[in-house]
């Protein structure tokens, strides 16, 4: 379809290059509104995705689309905050050009936009009655269900079995992988979770009662929001019914969805008229949360006539020699939408690829390189050293110490993962469900003197009474938490009674005050974390929309990170490469580019995981906007921690690494080496080894 639209109404639409502006405009205008079939946009590395899709929602708006019948998703609260903010910006640039324009200033604000977790939690409130849900259900966070998880573990006597059952963790992982997989429990157990395989049987009767246990609570974790989205839009009535609240779906980082989203946009939008998807099948990097790299592959054969397809190769972020390289690394990946990213940022500079003795020498190298361009202007913080395991960067943190260089470390935990704030928060979410038994025996044992014996009793008796909150303010607890027992029924009920959000999380954090100070040390550093929790409620109308978008996409906290900022104004980036994705910095260097690493040796043997092990290492390399560095240690010691004897084994040359894609790099040893002018007569000489070999057998 060709765009028809007034060329007035389009004044920051010439900021796109070409193909930008026409995924952004594509469709067209008929009698019965805006129309466009379906249509994948391949957004390479830096090609301004994010920026399209923006100027996509705007165009929809200006064209007359009702904000409330877009629905956009993403994978981040904060992605869908952005290209709303970006949407808005152009909307209002549009309407300085053409103010007869028919749109809203603030129509973006007005869409459907969000995580899929937090639209479908907003969908099934709606449909609660249909899927035979309460609409006041409460969302599980994963450190939740995974301790119900193990509840349920323990109820069945398989925390006691003479082999080793797996752990919490480790069941809900398979739970989630096989729900989100859409495959059987035996296939999910072969191909992700091998070493779990005799346990079939009883991982059945684990995930079969905490199916029940979350039902009777009415308690929802993050799979089942998805899972009840996908029974719902099963029902053909059901699905075209709410398939036609939105005549566009627009979802970004297509790559990353798994089945189960997949096959719920497919029921929304089955002929794929209104739906635009945007991704990167170079990027996907996610298989290990059951993302599917097929849903993109597919994608335009999966409607009849095909989806169209509008590649973005022209690259904002790098100089050319690095994008040449990551060109390079691609052109050997088996299946894949063919581009070739350029840039107009040229360089005379390749990247490097250095090869060190071990990885204390890689430490030693990477921080006399990060200190070097410090020297030359580059910030600390606008360097990043990424891996492919979190534990790969221990010998570099060592150094980084030593030298009292600050840095931050991501991939740890979740400002919602320390335990002060699941306390506040778990206060809040009995106060919104009273069934919700992981909360209720969370806040029981913040009391003094409470354990978990006197708090299960305690939750038995309430669930006796109906969940009655007077019932339970009659309940004897021991005489050390008599005092803040009352309080706490006096400010449950006072939670529970009320519907004015405003000033609530203040109640909780007065009477949970004298708590955080006789549990936790460093209570005032803690306490900062409450008040931060404190300013984000106030972006929020109620407290279930609070509880519920905190669960689903929960902030990163300063806390949580590695390091010290108070050292310096300026810090080091250390990331894995899964949490650098969306990224980008001056320097990138990146560890142990061997075989092993890069690939991970539990990729050998699977073309499908090897090939992802590829993509992992073009994700690492497009972060680099200036300099990039990888870096590649001939040996490995076996034992880290004590190095005795020299145990050691030494690293093949990754195999993505071949003698083509190093073409396009600098290749350097560490520390430098003689140059061949410097060596001696005796080291150049030659000697015939074949010859010598076949006399030895003469």
């Amino acid at each position: 379809m060709n765009a028809q639209v007034d060329e007035s109404k389009l004044g920051p639409h010439r900021r796109l290059n070409e193909r930008q502006q026409k995924a952004a405009s594509y469709g067209r205008t008929s009698a019965s509104g805006f129309e466009a079939g379906p249509l994948l946009i391949i957004a390479g590395a830096g090609t301004g995705k994010t920026n399209t899709l923006a100027h996509r929602v705007a165009h929809l708006l200006i064209n007359g689309v009702p904000p409330e019948r877009i629905l956009l998703l993403t994978f981040t609260r904060r992605a869908a905050q952005e290209m709303l903010r970006r949407a808005e910006r152009i909307v209002a640039e549009t309407l300085q050009l053409n103010p007869e324009a028919n749109v809203h200033l603030n129509a973006a604000r007005a869409l459907w936009s969000g995580t899929f977790h937090s639209v479908g939690n907003r969908l099934l409130r709606e449909y609660a009655h249909v899927v035979g849900l309460d609409p006041s259900f409460s969302v599980l966070d994963r450190g939740d269900a995974a301790d119900l998880m193990d509840l349920v573990r323990q109820e069945l006597g398989l925390s006691k079995k003479d082999k080793r059952f797996p752990r919490k963790d480790t069941c809900l992982a398979i739970y989630s992988h096989r729900v989100n997989s859409r495959r059987s429990l035996q296939d999910t157990l072969d191909e992700a979770f091998p070493w779990c395989t005799d346990w079939s049987e009883e991982l059945t009767r684990l995930f079969r009662r905490y199916v029940e246990i979350k039902q009777s609570q009415q308690l929802l974790d993050y799979d089942d929001l998805l899972l009840y989205w996908h029974i719902l839009v099963q029902e053909p009535a059901l699905a075209s019914e709410v398939g036609a609240r939105y005549s566009h779906i627009l979802i970004d980082e297509f790559q990353d969805t798994n089945t189960l989203q997949a096959e719920i946009v497919f029921a929304l939008k089955p002929t794929g008229a209104g739906l635009c998807v945007v991704g990167d099948d170079a990027q996907a990097i996610y298989s290990f949360r059951a993302a599917s790299v097929e849903n993109i592959l597919q994608f335009p054969s999966r409607f009849d006539p095909p989806a169209t397809i509008i590649a973005l190769e022209h690259n904002y972020r790098s100089v050319q020699p690095i994008l040449n390289a990551a060109n390079a690394l691609m052109l050997d990946s088996t299946r894949q939408y063919q581009k070739q990213l350029r840039s107009d940022r040229l360089s005379q500079r390749k990247p490097l690829y250095v090869t060190v003795q071990d990885d204390q020498a890689q430490a030693l190298y990477v921080v006399e390189q990060v200190l070097s361009a410090r020297e030359q202007g580059t910030l600390l913080r606008r360097q990043a050293v990424l891996v492919r395991n979190s534990h790969h960067s221990d010998a570099l943190e060592l150094e980084l110490v030593r030298r009292n260089i600050p840095y931050v470390k991501y991939g740890g935990l979740k400002f919602l993962e320390a335990a002060h704030v699941k306390d506040v928060l778990a206060v809040l979410r009995w106060a919104d469900n009273p069934r919700n038994r992981i909360a209720g025996f969370r806040v029981l044992q913040l009391l003094p003197g409470v354990g978990p014996s006197n708090a299960d009793r305690c939750m038995k008796v309430f669930e006796a009474s109906g969940y009655a909150w007077s019932t339970l303010a009659q309940y004897q607890m021991p005489i050390a938490a008599s005092e803040d027992w009352q309080s706490l029924m006096r400010l449950l009920h006072t939670l529970a009674a009320s519907r004015e959000w405003v000033g609530q999380l203040e109640q909780v954090h007065a009477w949970y005050r004298p708590q955080l100070e006789r549990i936790y040390d460093a209570a005032h550093v803690r306490a900062g974390d409450i008040e931060q929790l404190q300013r984000l409620a106030s972006q929020f109308s109620n407290r279930e929309q609070f509880i519920t978008e905190m669960t689903l996409d929960p902030p990163q906290a300063a806390g949580d990170l590695a390091g010290d900022p108070l050292k310096d104004e300026d810090y080091l980036i250390l990331s894995t490469v899964h949490s650098a994705k969306g990224q980008e910095w001056d320097s990138v260097y990146v560890l142990n580019v061997a075989d092993g690493n890069f690939p991970n040796e539990h990729a050998t043997g699977r073309p499908d995981l090897i090939e992802e092990e590829r993509r992992l290492l073009y994700v690492a390399m497009t972060r680099a906007k200036e300099d990039l560095q990888l870096i590649a240690p001939l040996k490995y010691y076996i034992t880290q921690q004590q190095r005795t004897g020299d145990a050691h084994v030494y690293g093949a040359r990754s195999r993505f690494m071949s003698a083509a894609l190093l073409a396009y790099f600098e290749q350097r040893g560490w520390p430098s080496m003689p140059s061949a002018s410097a060596t001696t007569s005796a080291s150049s000489a030659r000697i015939d080894v074949a010859a010598k070999l076949r006399d030895f057998w003469a």
